[in-house]
């Protein structure tokens, strides 16, 4: 006697095509079901401004604007895979030119959108400031006790638990910070070797190195941290001295053979209170030439102030600002 399907059911024993019959094709495996959900992604709604208000009234279904779908973009840009460690330099000579300021909210922005495993490490071979405008921690150790110490981290030897007396974690900023000497006279300059030590230790337990220079090209651990960099970051001030500063010394990278690296950099100019007598679209036009993007990052007051700095804190243009600059950066890694 036949079966007969239930009403309103189709009979489980038929195939949709009636040329496909199980003896002439492979049964699906469980990739194939999976893969289902890649052929029509959900269709984007709106979750931020007037857009979102109308979705939650049940109204509408609005799709997200161009600015909500230009953040989700710049984050999924930040958040994908590198496939491995991966070291963002940031440089200019000149001191004042932003390069502290840039490493703090590229660690921030990274953190906030990624997670962990992203540490910010002031490679200066003087006395630096990253400690200073990062949050503090429970100790005051820098680089130079970490060098002291790489004993215990040689071989197997080392966890992660181990390394939290050396670096500075940021809390709400989801980042670590590795200062440098904090006093003007102590210590002898770090070396090549000095830097590359440090470098394989910290490679054990991040994903992702923000290196803050120095103001002195020539010293070894600036040279070694450039021989390290996968994507360079330039930083200025929207003043000619500081820019001029930024061109002199990409010079001297493309001299050392170091031209790719200068082609793939990322320019950042900070933007003073005032735009009066900047000379704006010179610089822009002359770094636009020389490396891959040229973004602008908004004054902040917060910034401005010289106090540690709290990613909570900063208005939400800055946060914009800064989450494009890390896509821009993210796309070079």
């Amino acid at each position: 006697m036949a079966r007969v399907p239930a009403p309103g059911y189709p009979d489980a024993t038929a195939y949709p095509d009636a040329s496909w019959t199980p003896e002439e094709t492979a049964a699906p495996t469980a990739e194939d079901f999976a893969r289902r959900r890649q052929v029509r992604p959900a269709d984007p709604v709106a979750t931020m401004g007037v857009r979102a208000v109308v979705n939650k009234m049940g109204l509408l279904r609005l799709s997200p604007g161009r600015h909500e779908q230009e953040l989700k973009r710049d984050i999924e840009m930040v958040r994908r895979n590198f496939g491995g460690l991966r070291q963002v330099t940031v440089v200019n000579p000149k001191g004042g030119a932003g390069k502290t300021v840039a490493i703090l909210l590229l660690a921030m922005t990274f953190g906030q959108k990624r997670g962990g495993y992203v540490l910010a490490w002031d490679n200066n071979e003087t006395q630096g400031t990253l400690g200073m405008r990062a949050q503090q921690d429970f100790h005051s150790r820098t680089v130079r006790d970490m060098l002291r110490d790489l004993g215990q981290f040689q071989g197997a030897h080392g966890r992660v638990g181990d390394l939290s007396q050396y670096v500075r974690s940021q809390g709400e900023g989801m980042f670590d910070v590795l200062a440098s000497d904090e006093s003007a006279t102590g210590g002898e300059m770090l070396t090549a070797a000095a830097f590359a030590e440090i470098r394989e230790v910290v490679s054990r337990f991040y994903k992702l190195i923000f290196v803050d220079t120095g103001n002195n090209v020539r010293a070894q651990n600036w040279q070694a941290s450039m021989d390290a960099t996968d994507q360079l970051v330039v930083t200025m001030s929207a003043r000619n001295d500081s820019a001029e500063t930024a061109a002199r010394m990409l010079d001297h990278l493309e001299q050392s053979g170091r031209q790719r690296l200068v082609r793939q950099a990322v320019t950042v100019v900070s933007m003073p209170p005032s735009r009066k007598e900047i000379d704006l679209p010179a610089i822009q036009e002359h770094f636009a030439a020389r490396t891959r993007a040229v973004l602008l990052a908004p004054y902040e007051r917060l910034i401005d102030s010289g106090e540690p700095i709290r990613y909570g804190g900063l208005s939400s243009a800055t946060r914009d600002a800064w989450l494009k600059i890390a896509a821009a950066v993210a796309e070079g890694l």
